[in-house]
């Protein structure tokens, strides 16, 4: 006999968002493109932003999905986007690769406005509304770059680690009102971003670029391939559903064995 207090898994697995509005930053290609597209087929009201607007317009026959164009390094902009949201997915980001006595000041101080900055202001106008609700959902896509360092990102490993520690707080912070948060933490995936760095790690390595994938990006895991963002984006909306209920604080390697040494 079944116990009718016993929810079946595949209803736990099944993310049903009717009703909920998600804004998904970077999502014009890549990661943000996979998260928002499968957040809008579980039925949510996406804003898929991004500053490529020629990107976004890629996305336009997606049902349930709202193209807003923003440049989130214009930090104090933010405050134009809805606060409105149910889920926030912070995804946006960029690379540069060089070493540290070399590293450009203003590079350095973009990428922690883009990748550390922008996410904390936009999970603080959001909140009040998931408070709200007493629902919400926080996802950040970290990167195993959150967990490990690498030589040359110190840009890139310093936001991805102060996102960490931001998510682990408003984990603390909101699961009383009934708002979760939680890192995704992929290994190199298949995106423009990491095909655009290509030129720079060889050339920082001092190695063709043809040799990059085999021996920078895919040395250190144990599944030799990259990440597909379809991946990414599953784990995220699992992150959304019902099955997630109490997965708060919490930081999921995607990462191939990366973190297993």
């Amino acid at each position: 006999m079944t116990d009718p207090h016993v929810t079946p898994p595949a209803a736990l697995l099944a993310a049903d968002l009717s009703g909920r509005t998600a804004l998904v930053t970077g999502a014009a290609s890549g990661i943000g493109a996979a998260v928002a597209v499968a957040l809008a087929s579980a039925g949510a009201k996406v804003h898929a932003v991004d500053r490529d607007a020629e990107g976004l317009e890629r996305l336009d026959d997606v049902a349930g999905l709202q193209p807003l164009v923003a440049d989130l390094a214009d930090l104090d902009g933010l405050s134009a986007l809805p606060t409105d949201v149910d889920v926030l997915v912070n995804n946006a980001g960029i690379q540069h690769v060089s070493p540290l006595e070399d590293f450009p000041l203003e590079r350095f101080d973009l990428i922690l406005d883009l990748m550390l900055a922008a996410p904390f202001r936009l999970v603080r106008q959001s909140l009040p509304h998931m408070y709200g609700r007493g629902w919400g959902r926080v996802v950040n896509v970290s990167s195993v770059h959150g967990l490990r360092a690498s030589a040359f990102k110190a840009a890139y490993v310093t936001a991805k680690h102060g996102l960490e520690g931001l998510s682990k707080v408003t984990a603390l912070e909101g699961g009383p009102h009934g708002v979760t948060s939680n890192c995704v933490n992929p290994a190199y995936v298949r995106t423009p971003l990491v095909e655009q760095q290509v030129a720079d790690q060889a050339r920082t390595h001092g190695i063709p670029e043809s040799e990059v994938l085999g021996s920078v990006m895919l040395e250190p895991v144990a599944v030799k391939r990259l990440v597909e963002p379809e991946e990414v984006a599953a784990l995220v909306l699992f992150l959304c559903g019902p099955a997630s209920d109490s997965v708060t604080g919490a930081s999921f390697a995607m990462d191939g064995g990366w973190t297993a040494h």
